[in-house]
């Protein structure tokens, strides 16, 4: 549970989800299923369970069946604002719109993804380091599917490495931001999270990431869709799932 009761959290919902379709043709990502509820669903649960009861919710592409299936969030134990853009805005031009309704600090994350970890610790770090915006990273290793080759100035091959493992830290779609962070976002513009994180940067703003454990499941594809629903599946046999049904 977060100290800080104030605290309102932006759910960018308005991308057009081209890599989901035919799916995204009728519901937007954030409505596709995860077991027997929305992505976005798993979304506000989580944030409910840490206390988080203020939500805005910026739309786009089929917001209205958003609006019509979560209402004022009462059902969750919420208050949900919505604002609306009427095109593609990216993911930071999307939070720009929904500036005239964010209050002060606020957790924003995306709404086609599924997170688990300690946001108390985000919040405690972010507070800190008195940042303007904290970007949260996870520990992330991929194989990838094809050989590297290192060579030396002359051409002679030095080294086969077949399908090599790499790992680091990634960008979960989830952070702290104060308001004054929205001043690096030009309005009515498409752009994207790291267009703002750049241009606060070159401004010199207080821009931290913190690394943490926990689960992180980006809904981009129909592959990562079957695959969550797999996880959620497996979950479920095992009695971690707690959401209300």
């Amino acid at each position: 549970m977060l100290k800080d009761n104030r605290l309102q959290a932006v759910v960018l919902a308005g991308g057009l989800g081209t890599r989901l379709r035919p799916y995204t043709f009728l519901l937007p990502k954030p409505m596709l299923p995860v077991g027997p509820k929305p992505i976005m669903e798993h979304l506000l649960e989580w944030l409910n369970k840490w206390g988080i009861e203020d939500v805005v919710v910026s739309t786009g592409y089929l917001g209205k069946m958003l609006q019509e299936y979560f209402g004022s969030g009462a059902d969750w134990g919420m208050k949900i604002a919505y604002a609306t853009s009427a095109r593609p805005l990216g993911t930071a031009g999307q939070l720009k719109a929904a500036e005239s309704k964010i209050k002060g600090r606020f957790v924003c994350v995306y709404g086609d993804q599924l997170l688990d970890f300690d946001l108390a610790k985000a919040l405690e770090f972010h507070q800190k380091k008195k940042a303007a915006a904290t970007m949260v990273l996870m520990k992330y290793s991929t194989e990838l599917k094809y050989g590297f080759m290192e060579t030396d100035r002359d051409g002679r091959l030095t080294e086969w490495k077949e399908k090599p493992t790499i790992s680091g830290y990634i960008n979960v779609g989830c952070y702290v931001m104060e308001r004054s962070f929205l001043r690096f976002i030009s309005p009515g513009r498409v752009y994207e999270m790291n267009d703002a994180f750049n241009e606060a940067k070159a401004a010199g703003a207080r821009l931290y990431a913190i690394k943490v454990d926990g689960t992180f499941t980006d809904i981009g594809d129909r592959r990562s869709v079957k695959e969550a629903n797999k996880l959620y599946t497996r979950n479920l046999g095992e009695g971690d799932d707690s959401g209300r049904s």
